[in-house]
């Protein structure tokens, strides 16, 4: 019954969106327009549909093998065109409006996402699947979501919070206040973000602020591609008043599970969960 209530809800959500792309069950090329959403689309099993896909889909594997339309920020409209796809399938976070608007005046159907949080990925999910013909599917992988996150919150429900500072660039030093899927994951972990209450989203931060701030556990997810994690590493392990370092707890963590709004992100909680709380007993 939860299920179907939560179908009918995105439905109404999402009528105008849904009037204008259809939920044809025959939607057989499909070009997305952000790494997300092509972890999206394979999840729901249509990675066979998927005709062209930005330059940093990286994951899974065969993604890698598909037609480059650009990155997602500059996306090449003219290649995405010349695929001639049933629909395209992008996000606001990261495509321009400009770009979007082009796509839609060439006769292309677009479907847009805007999640702000984990809970948002998971219903554009859901809301991909109804748009792909595949509503049970989008179901399914939504409620099997749900549940994984629901174990995390009542395994560190009593536990008490750590303090945690999370690290996504070395040069400058930047981290993320409290209106990023990273700090969303972090409180789900049982953590508290250091940096939760800094004035914008992706803000430096000195050495000294984070000595002074006393996180008990460092993460290191860095957004430079092909980055020196474990060279980053090391460059905290000299601070030994910081206690995330006074008890070797400074750990390197892939940055797609942290940032990229795709069934990932769960993937991501789990893993931050166990080593923000090892001793919540994991399986």
């Amino acid at each position: 019954m939860r299920a179907i209530l939560l179908v009918f809800l995105s439905l109404w959500v999402w009528a105008p969106c849904l009037s204008f792309c259809g939920t044809d069950t025959h939607v057989a090329r499909i070009v997305s327009l952000a790494p997300s959403i092509t972890e999206i689309i394979y999840t729901l099993g249509l990675g066979d549909r998927l005709v062209g896909v930005t330059s940093f889909s990286n994951y899974p594997a065969e993604a890698k093998k598909l037609p480059k339309i650009g990155t997602y920020i500059h996306l090449n409209l003219e290649k995405i065109i010349q695929l001639n796809p049933d629909i395209a399938i992008g996000t606001w976070d990261g495509n321009r409006r400009s770009d979007i608007r082009i796509l839609k005046e060439m006769g292309i159907k677009v479907y847009m996402t805007t999640p702000k949080n984990i809970w948002d990925v998971i219903n554009s999910i859901q809301q991909i699947g109804m748009i792909l013909g595949i509503p049970q599917k989008g179901v399914m992988v939504a409620s099997s979501l749900r549940m994984r996150i629901d174990n995390i919150r009542k395994k560190v429900s009593t536990l008490k919070r750590v303090r945690v500072f999370l690290q996504i660039n070395n040069r400058p030093l930047i981290t993320v206040n409290k209106d990023t899927f990273q700090n969303d994951l972090m409180r789900l972990a049982g953590g508290i973000n250091i940096a939760e209450d800094e004035p914008i989203r992706y803000p430096r931060i000195s050495i000294e602020e984070v000595i002074y701030r006393r996180p008990e556990v460092i993460i290191i997810s860095s957004m430079e591609i092909g980055g020196k994690f474990e060279e980053m590493r090391q460059e905290w392990m000299k601070w030994k008043d910081i206690p995330a370092v006074k008890n070797g707890r400074v750990f390197l963590v892939n940055s797609d599970l942290l940032d990229r709004a795709s069934p990932r992100l769960v993937e991501g909680l789990e893993t931050l969960a166990r080593l923000i709380h090892p001793e919540a007993g994991w399986r």
